[in-house]
């Protein structure tokens, strides 16, 4: 197994740097492209959720990024200590796509995690709130 550890400020203009870097990693131990797309998307989606709901948009704290890979799957962990979530649940999206003017304009962000990853756990210890992303090879 390797593993990559990070750390970044709970600002938006760290997120994309940051998204980069976990990309070029995974690109590195040659994980496939589409894999590293996915990984990519989830992380700015909970990057962003952390940043928006659980600091409230203070940009003074941390979240610390962990990236495993072995050879069966690919596992993202960020932990953050502001304020917990209440639930992990998912809500189905009910919108026309064929109607782009009334998309729904936020809430999405969880559903897409949902979609493209295999595995979601979340879950609050000694202050801290830990949020698991894992995605299989085969």
């Amino acid at each position: 197994m390797i593993e990559l550890n990070l750390n970044i400020i709970s600002d938006y203009a760290a997120v994309p740097e940051i998204s980069r870097s976990i990309r070029g990693f995974l690109l590195d131990q040659n994980v496939e492209d589409h894999i590293c797309n996915a990984a990519e998307i989830c992380l700015i989606e909970a990057l962003n959720n952390v940043i928006k709901h659980a600091y409230l948009g203070d940009h003074t704290k941390t979240i610390d990024i962990t990236v495993r890979k072995d050879n069966e799957s690919l596992e993202l962990r960020m932990i953050d200590e502001g304020k917990p979530r209440e639930s992990l649940v998912v809500n189905e999206l009910d919108f026309d796509p064929g109607d782009i003017q009334n998309l729904p304009e936020g809430g999405m962000g969880l559903f897409i995690i949902k979609q493209l990853m295999d595995e979601m756990n979340y879950y609050t210890i000694n202050g801290k709130n830990y949020f698991t992303l894992k995605k299989w090879f085969c």
